[in-house]
């Protein structure tokens, strides 16, 4: 292969994987919420929007991510990702995801919401804590984003 066919190939996957949807980490004590700007700290509410080609939009809450959405094209969306209550820091698919709003569990932003990658452990959370237990569909519905 010729010099120039090899830099060629070599310049598109680069191009091809600096515009994938994956997720950005959260610098938790430095970055801020996209939506309200307050400085992401709880590594058990936090969230994130990534576009398909690959911008990230960081957030303090699950509450700020789902009030964001309703400002966005939701056809330019790649990801939408929030923490496992129970495992702090890590990130998961929030269309997956139960969620639990109990009063029991303060979340950054007033809405005692929460997010479980396990539907039996938000489960168990509920039994212990009381509230109600959403889907993502049921969650989007209940703050009107569509």
């Amino acid at each position: 292969m010729k010099p120039f066919s090899v830099f060629v190939v070599l310049l598109m996957g680069f191009l091809l994987c600096g515009c994938a949807a994956t997720p950005v980490p959260i610098a938790y004590g430095t970055d801020g919420c996209h939506f309200c700007s307050m400085t992401i700290v709880d590594r058990q509410h936090a969230a994130q929007i990534v576009t398909k080609k690959g911008k990230a939009f960081k957030f303090d809450a699950v509450e700020c991510m789902v009030n964001h959405l309703k400002d966005l094209d939701v056809t330019t969306i790649g990801l939408l990702l929030v923490n496992d209550y129970p495992t702090p820091g890590e990130l998961i698919d929030a269309k997956k995801a139960t969620f639990l709003i109990t009063k029991n569990i303060p979340s950054p932003m007033g809405e005692y919401l929460s997010a479980f990658s396990s539907r039996n452990e938000a489960e168990g959370i509920e039994a212990e804590n009381k509230g109600e237990l959403y889907s993502w569909e049921e969650l989007l519905a209940r703050f009107k984003t569509h």
